[in-house]
């Protein structure tokens, strides 16, 4: 029987579609996890289904490649599900036209201390060079986080853990923090959400309401821009 399932199995994983389904099944089964949750922050679906595909992976001794050949068409709607942001945006220009001014004070606070905060923890700690510099754009969204990272001479795939650990974390402790704080506008919410947590945050923040995932997508954008333009020229005033 045993040698059965193997032929089985072989044949399956020669198939790129079925790393797709698997990644779709592990989410919906995340996702289902969460609203018999109650839609809990710590029962985040993102962090579930990762840890499920991680656990997939390496009982089936499936290197990362292979995985991605299939799972591939996902990563190709990063960049569609990106540009519909635009939707629920436009939906809330005059609020945004109206908080111009607040909204570019906190980006740039936001992005700073996000950057400066893990690079103070990492040099405390002995980190290298090359680990802070991993480190300094892990709130920006993976791929101008990976770009920025390798640009600067950090490790794009260290960046790349990173920046999915920021927004998993961000998206479980948000609410709480933002409820500790007394903030309630969604706006506000949303902005510093998307500032912090980037893709993973923006989605959770699209879960509470359209506003606030709007405005947590603004903040994603124009933090992922800051980011780009921003820690290049940092290092090299700071003599990199």
């Amino acid at each position: 029987m045993s040698g059965r399932i193997a032929d089985i199995w072989v044949y399956l994983s020669a198939s790129p579609l079925l790393w797709l389904t698997a990644t779709m099944l592990a989410y919906q089964g995340a996702f289902w996890l969460y609203r018999k949750a109650n839609m809990n922050p710590l029962a985040n679906p993102v962090a579930i289904a990762v840890l499920a595909l991680v656990a997939l992976l390496w009982s089936t001794d499936t290197p990362y490649p292979v995985f991605f050949e299939g799972a591939q068409f996902v990563h190709f709607l990063l960049g569609t599900a990106t540009v519909a942001l635009a939707v629920p945006l436009y939906a809330n220009l005059e609020t945004l036209k109206r908080n111009l001014l607040p909204l570019g004070g906190a980006l740039l606070a936001g992005s700073v201390t996000a950057a400066v905060s893990a690079v103070g923890i990492g040099w405390a700690l002995g980190a290298s060079r090359e680990t802070l510099l991993s480190l300094a754009p892990k709130s920006a969204t993976a791929p101008i986080a990976m770009g920025v990272a390798e640009k600067l001479g950090g490790l794009p795939s260290l960046t790349g853990v990173l920046v999915v650990c920021t927004g998993i974390l961000g998206a479980v402790l948000a609410r709480g923090t933002l409820n500790l704080l007394r903030i309630d506008d969604h706006a506000v919410r949303g902005f510093a959400v998307g500032v912090a947590a980037h893709g993973i945050g923006t989605a959770r923040a699209f879960q509470v309401s359209e506003k606030m995932g709007a405005f947590a997508g603004l903040a994603m954008g124009l933090n992922g821009m800051l980011t780009a333009f921003l820690f290049p020229l940092l290092l090299r005033l700071w003599g990199g």
